[in-house]
């Protein structure tokens, strides 16, 4: 049929746009794949000296040709993404007849077409041999998902035939109408960074979202999370009936990105990639073709018939043993030379080139003979720009870009080149996202590598070319060129020996910015630890001040948004070249009005910590160290496994374990395995180095595992399990057996830790029954037990008394047990008590651990910390604080100079034994007062042992130091007119002391309860306090005399001072009953008695003019009232959580008010409107939008900042409702901030009782 005449119109309207943009070469081979272009007009077309003449040819071409053609045309554009041209060809595609469609394309129809290009499916290659059983299994197995979701997997080696087999199964018309009327949507993905899987599944909800053409487009996805919902709504809600192909994927943590409830064709070389999902269905494809399918391939490369084939063409199939790929590569070097059958033969047989890795399951000598044949046809030039591609790594897809870098080359002029190496098969194209990407198959790049044994100078070339192309500084944008010279930059400088441009980029704070922003933490903390031994000839000092500062902060690096590193930075020690280069761009942007933040006293500091890891999302239950000490394995309440390296934290596999929680986890012997156990009553072994599932131990266990442990010693590997059930509750698994070798028999109540003795002969279990018992693991019979409620006679919990966990001493010859708060520790041979450690009454011990090495013991508690003793001693030796949530599980690992902890805040901390156990650090408390003196501070705070400290001066250093008070200190005030300050304690006692003396000038007795707040008067002569007694005392302090407001019905937390007219001084107090007072200062009477809230008014401020005061409540809402008719002037709703502070601006104009999920809300005071909301896009790791509940507000002079505290400390625009700056404290829950008169200076102090003195760095304007 001739070419309609509308098409032919079209063509010619079109002419000239499409002649400028089309390039020829790639349009033509979607075409001869559809079989309506011959070689002939092919050769015609590309001999046409430009790119612009070649497109005139083929468009000149295009005119005579049938309706076929024409549609062929349009989705090759298509393909090739030339969608705006397309657009110009759409409304004047014709419709092919009944005939038409039946025959086009060897069967395949212009709507299958369509469907198929639309949705990235790509074109036959152009030498095709179908294999049709291969083929009818893939199609039956797609026919399975006709009616529900599910996986159907084609798997096999590289080179096998994947792909085609995958897009050839869906071209067929039926199984599309009856199975997949949503459309074919096919995805590229191969082995992938988080940065690279985000890419992709943007590119594909992009994809999906353009076909909504009635809706307005969104904005990309900005992590993986937000990426699968939005790819698992299109799928559900639009393409229900739709099918995902995921091509050429590597690992799981890929694949669980895309779990998402729909139909699913993979090909991937793992067959057990697709274990842990449901409704799966498996077809293998064989390594190598059989001698038929080869020759044919053969034969259609030369354009030959099968039987005419040489006989050199069996030796030649013979020699690769069928392997696909080798047989492509040999049929395209004979499809321009078809007379050298002999000679490519020969040079397969002559097997000159060295076996690279003989343990590899490819045919190294058959594909070096190939490849070598395939240099011998190209050009020299290009010979030699094939061989710098040994430069690239394994399995790593690059831009052309880069190679445009690399060879000094135009962009334009490179792609033409590499196009000649694809279509000489010596190169990879993938083509499914723009740029196309390019990589050599591994024995390519193998082979390569074998023939340029000097990589020196190819990688020093590297380098000059980057440094040519990016001489104005570091690559800024986020495409897929910038990702690769991040990513590997390092590693060529380290190649080519160039240590000082090393030194260079990696003492770069600008260069760490960038990587951790684009590729995240742990890929630098990785480089500092490969490329250590070259950066410490320049300064070991330097790199382990980079080191620390990322290992450090990484958790905050991972972060959405990114926060700001150089704030970050400022508070590294002022020593660290982290800091200093911190400190000059701090100054720089400040200049230009920026705000930043010098913690000025963090000499005093000294972080314990090694290494924190954010490894899950979630919290985390368990994690313990390889018995190398090389890798930790975690888990958690996000259903996985991680394994990652114990020197930087760098991932080695995230596995999608189990289907509920997982609660422990644990490396055999000899680190090869690692055995997971999980709420969904099933204990799972795992191959640690390929994280595929080798065994599944299930319905045997009746409830939760709860902990699972290897035997220590390879002589006979057993594991050990332990779960909630009322017998059958312990068990013996050897991992050769389908089913438990033993059960223990002997507690009666849910088991929750179990242990092997160091020499394997005995297991300890402990359990809610309120024992520890001992068993022969041989014969699995009982041989001690130890009563433990037995310690607890005053024990009144109904549930009684339950042993958490269990660990021997490395001899074996003594063990320990934690209940409630106490760590017990026993002769094993007597069961004598021999220790008892008691920690806090109001924690609880959630695990214990002996060091295999020493007399240290480490406690993890419920109070955030973890504790260290010497046994031999009973004594405590360090108290490691930093985590903000329970501490379930410590580890030390195998020599005992590390020691993990892990916890519910979703990090992993590593500690260094001799760093923690030798510091003397002395915690604060977070009831503190403050006075700014022009440049002079003084900090007045209790301390973790009960002392009042003085600390003045920008370093905080130590002024005064109180002797040990006999009850708690819980607040104190400085006293502004005289050298005293004020303490108030849990027994109700109050006392003024002298500083610096420390003399007591008074003691002052009268409330009965805690005393929770504390202030002196101006002139200094009058303390006021207020208590959980319900009172609040104005004591006239020098004489003790005493004024007694009584009130309140429940606790009073705290009052202000205030003048509301010409009238003697007056104070406000509020308290949990709901009601505000106001009183006369100087008779104790009662002005008046407001009925504020339904729920406790947890915090009140009063207008600077006296006007107005505030109040918050707990019933989640605010309150504007009036100082002179005492009548609510405005209700302020919308919070939805307790509203936890407020604060009135200097002018008054208006109001913030902070919840206790992090929210902040500004309110105008002329209508009681809503102007700003201040808070993130999303929750934070604490599930707070501030790190936890907002305490303290504060306004700048101008009115124009607003200073914040909860989880940290937030700056942010009063006119914007933005955040200027974030401030990250070690620790967390901050109870108040002080703050400067000029708003330059903040103090604060820390739950892990850190004092943070901020100043502003010198030249920001706020």
């Amino acid at each position: 049929m001739a070419l309609l005449e509308r098409a032919r119109s079209c063509l010619l309207r079109s002419r000239a746009t499409l002649e400028q943009d089309i390039k020829a070469s790639y349009l033509m081979d979607h075409m001869i794949s559809d079989g309506v272009l011959t070689g002939v007009e092919e050769e015609r077309v590309l001999s046409k000296p430009t790119r612009r003449e070649q497109a005139a040819a083929l468009l000149e071409v295009l005119l005579w040709k049938d309706n076929r053609a024409y549609i062929s045309f349009y989705n090759a554009l298509i393909r090739e993404s030339y969608g705006d041209l397309a657009s110009l060809l759409h409304n004047d595609l014709p419709q092919l007849s009944p005939e038409g469609e039946k025959s086009y394309s060897n069967g395949i129809s212009p709507t299958v077409q369509a469907i198929l290009s639309e949705g990235g499916v790509p074109q036959r290659p152009v030498v095709f041999v179908n294999r049709p059983a291969l083929l009818n299994k893939v199609r039956e197995k797609l026919y399975k998902l006709q009616n529900a979701v599910g996986w159907v997997t084609v798997f096999g080696m590289a080179g096998s035939g994947k792909s085609v087999l995958a897009a050839e199964s869906v071209k067929d018309h039926t199984l599309i109408k009856e199975c997949f009327p949503d459309g074919i949507h096919w995805l590229s993905v191969g082995q992938c960074e988080r940065a690279d899987l985000l890419v992709r599944l943007q590119s594909l909800c992009f994809r999906l979202e353009q076909s909504q053409v009635s809706e307005a487009p969104l904005r990309p996805p900005s992590s993986l999370e937000e990426a699968k919902e939005r790819l698992r709504f299109l799928m559900l809600r639009r393409f229900p009936r739709a099918l995902l192909i995921l091509d050429d994927v590597w690992d799981s943590y890929t694949l669980r990105a895309f779990d998402i409830q729909c139909r699913v064709l993979l090909t991937t070389r793992n067959r057990s990639l697709t274990d842990s999902v449901s409704g799966r269905y498996l077809v293998p494809v064989e390594s190598g073709l059989d001698e038929e399918k080869a020759l044919e391939i053969l034969a259609l490369y030369v354009n030959g018939k099968l039987h005419n084939l040489p006989e050199q063409a069996r030796s030649i199939v013979k020699e690769c043993k069928g392997s696909p790929l080798v047989v492509s590569l040999i049929g395209a070097l004979l499809r321009e030379f078809p007379e050298r059958w002999g000679y490519y033969l020969r040079q397969l047989q002559k097997k000159q080139f060295q076996r690279i890795r003989k343990s590899s399951s490819y045919d190294y000598e058959a594909l070096d003979q190939a490849m070598d044949a395939s240099l011998q046809v190209l050009k020299k030039e290009h010979r030699e720009l094939y061989k710098d591609l040994s430069v690239l790594e394994k399995d790593v897809k690059v831009p052309a870009k880069v190679l445009s870098v690399l060879w000094g080359k135009e962009l334009e002029d490179v792609e033409d080149v590499l196009q000649e190496f694809v279509n000489k098969s010596l190169l990879f194209r993938d083509c499914n996202q723009r740029p196309y990407l390019y990589y050599l198959h591994d024995l390519q790049l193998d082979f390569l590598t074998e023939q340029n044994r000097s990589q020196l100078e190819l990688h020093s070339k590297v380098i000059r070319q980057y440094q040519q192309a990016y001489s104005k500084g570091l690559p800024t944008s986020v495409d897929v060129e910038c990702l690769y010279w991040y990513r590997f930059l390092p590693h060529h400088m380290a190649r080519a020996g160039l240590s000082k441009e090393l030194y260079s980029l990696m003492f770069s704070l600008d260069w760490v910015k960038n990587k951790a922003q684009i590729m995240g933490s742990a890929h630098l903390i990785n480089d500092y630890v490969e490329y250590g031994a070259i950066l410490d000839q320049e300064n070991s000092e330097v790199r382990l001040q980079f080191q620390e500062f990322l290992s450090l902060n990484g958790h905050q690096l991972e972060q959405r948004p990114f926060p700001d590193v150089v704030q970050l930075a400022l508070s590294q020690p002022h020593s660290s070249e982290v800091y200093k280069q911190a400190l000059l761009q701090a100054k720089e942007r400040a200049n230009r009005g920026q705000l930043y933040l010098d913690w000025v006293n963090k000499s005093n500091q000294e972080s314990l910590s090694r290494l924190v890891l954010h490894p899950h999302q979630n919290s985390v239950y368990y994690a313990c160290f390889s018995r190398d000490g090389s890798k930790i394995a975690s888990c958690g309440a996000s259903k996985t496994l991680r394994v990652f390296k114990s020197t930087s934290g760098e991932k080695l596999q995230e596995i999608l374990a189990h289907d509920d929680e997982v609660l422990c986890c644990a490396f055999s012997p000899d680190d090869r395995h690692i055995a997971t156990c999980s709420s969904d009553r099933k204990v799972k072994v795992w191959n640690v180095e390929k994280g595929t599932l080798l065994r599944v131990f299930e319905d045997e266990h009746e409830e939760q595992i709860n902990h699972c442990q290897f035997t220590n010693t390879n002589r006979r590997v057993l594991l050990a399990t332990c779960s909630n059930d009322k017998i059958t509750n312990t068990k013996l698994w050897n991992l050769n057996k389908p089913t438990s070798q033993n059960t223990m028999f002997g507690h009666m109540e849910p088991v929750n830790h179990c242990c092997f003795s160091p020499d394997d002969t005995y297991l300890a279990t402990s359990s809610n029954d309120g024992t520890l018992k001992l068993f022969e693991v041989q014969s699995a019979n009982e041989w001690k037990s130890i009563d433990i409620n037995s310690f607890f006679p005053d024990n009144d919990d109904e549930t009684g008394v339950m042993v958490k966990c269990s660990t021997w001493s490395a001899d074996g010859a003594r063990i320990f047990c934690a209940a409630k708060n106490t760590v017990f520790m026993f002769d094993v041979e007597t069961q004598d008590m021999m220790l008892e450690i008691r920690t806090s009454r109001l924690s609880t011990v959630q695990y214990c651990q002996a060091c295999p090495n020493s007399q240290l013991l480490a406690l993890a508690l419920s109070h955030y910390t973890v504790e260290l003793w010497d046994f031999e001693a009973n004594k405590r030796m360090a108290e490691c604080s930093g985590h903000l949530s329970w501490v379930p599980c410590v580890q030390f690992s195998p020599k005992g100079s590390l020691l993990l902890s892990s916890s519910d805040d979703q990090t992993i901390r590593l500690w260094e034994t001799e760093r923690v156990h030798t510091s003397s650090a002395v915690a604060l408390k977070r009831d503190f007062d403050v006075v700014f003196n022009q440049d002079d501070i003084t900090v007045v705070a209790a301390d973790s042992k009960n002392r009042l400290q003085v600390r003045s001066g920008v370093t905080g250093s130590l002024e005064f130091e109180s002797v040990k008070q006999k009850s708690r200190i819980r607040c104190m005030c400085i006293c502004r007119q005289a050298p005293a300050v004020a303490l108030g304690t849990e027994d109700g006692t109050v006392q003024v002391l002298e500083v610096p003396s420390g003399n007591i000038l008074a003691t002052l007795l009268g409330h009965t309860k805690t005393v929770h707040h504390c202030l002196f008067t101006e002139d200094g002569q009058t303390l006021i306090t207020s208590s959980e007694d319900t009172t609040v005392r104005v004591w006239r302090w020098r004489t003790g005399e005493c004024l007694v407001l009584k009130g309140h019905k429940e606790p009073v937390r705290k009052f202000h001072l205030v003048g509301f007219s010409s009238s003697s001084p007056a104070l406000l107090s509020w308290s949990f009953d709901g009601t505000a007072k106001v009183w006369e200062l100087s008779s104790g009477k009662k002005l008046q008695d407001l009925e504020c809230h339904h729920g406790a008014v947890l915090s009140a401020d009063i207008s600077l003019d006296g006007q107005v005061f505030s109040t918050a409540s707990a019933d989640k809402t605010a309150k504007v009232w009036s100082c002179t008719s005492w009548e609510m002037v405005f209700l302020l709703k919308g919070h939805k959580a307790c509203v936890r502070s407020c604060r009135f601006s200097w002018d008054g104009k208006r109001l913030a008010t902070g919840d206790d999920n992090g929210e902040i809300r500004l309110w105008n005071m002329l209508n009681g409107s809503l102007l700003k909301i201040c808070s993130r896009e999303s929750k934070d790791s604490m599930d707070s939008f501030h790190g936890g509940w907002v305490t303290d507000l504060h306004f700048s002079p101008d009115n124009k900042v607003l200073v914040s505290t909860g989880g940290y400390i937030k700056w942010w625009s009063v006119e914007r409702g933005e955040a200027l700056q974030t401030f990250y404290t070690t620790g967390a829950n901050l109870k108040r901030i002080h703050v400067s008169p000029d708003f330059k200076s903040f103090v604060t102090i820390d739950n892990i009782g850190i004092l943070y003195i901020l100043k502003q760095v010198e030249g920001g304007q706020l």
